[in-house]
């Protein structure tokens, strides 16, 4: 597992100025190493890589049959009403504007969050983000639909949350899954830093 910083590619980018990533970082020492899953540039925390092929395939398989757990945090604009919900919103990708990615409840693909409020502060509240389903920018998408934009997002939030913070307050927090050699469960945390809005 690996912490990943804001700001970082997951893997390689197509030009040569995006080639700096964590792949590339992490491969310099432990060359056969390979990436489980992603995690959007600005978004910081816990990460899965492989070290092997049969690794590899095992926690795959566990992606695909949601066998794993994670959990993320996100400080959002404005204050969300109730203590708790779900969001069941498909999506796909916004082709003339990609990579962004929107609502569509005709030819979206499933996905499902649970949020869960930490805190309210003068103008945000703390989330607690628990995606049952993993499509890219899945989080940034449901807050927004909830009308609740993530601090920082350049891509979905408005100017007033843009603002708000200069990076995105989003950060995966905990994992959990089975080793794939002896199955035991693993459990790994980094704490978040979105404490208080700036």
């Amino acid at each position: 597992m690996l912490d990943k910083p804001a700001g970082l590619l997951t893997v390689p980018g197509k030009s040569t100025d995006l080639r700096d990533s964590l792949q590339v970082r992490v491969q310099r020492v432990f060359p056969t190493a390979t990436i489980v899953h992603r995690l959007d540039m600005a978004t910081s925390g816990i990460l899965m890589m492989a070290l092997n092929k049969p690794a590899h395939v095992h926690l795959s398989r566990q992606f695909e049959n949601r066998q794993t757990e994670k959990i993320y945090f996100a400080r959002v604009f404005g204050h969300v009403e109730g203590e708790s919900g779900n969001i069941d919103l498909p999506l796909i990708c916004d082709w003339p504007n990609r990579p962004k990615q929107m609502v569509d409840h005709e030819r979206g693909k499933p996905s499902q969050t649970h949020w869960h409020v930490v805190q309210r502060d003068r103008n945000s509240t703390l989330m607690e983000l628990t995606p049952i389903t993993g499509r890219s920018h899945q989080l940034r998408v449901h807050m927004l639909a909830l009308g609740h934009p993530i601090l920082g997002d350049r891509l979905y939030a408005h100017q007033a949350a843009r603002a708000k913070n200069p990076r995105l307050c989003l950060h995966a927090q905990m994992h959990e899954f089975s080793h794939p050699v002896s199955g035991v469960k693993l459990r790994f945390e980094s704490p978040h830093s979105f404490q208080k809005e700036l």
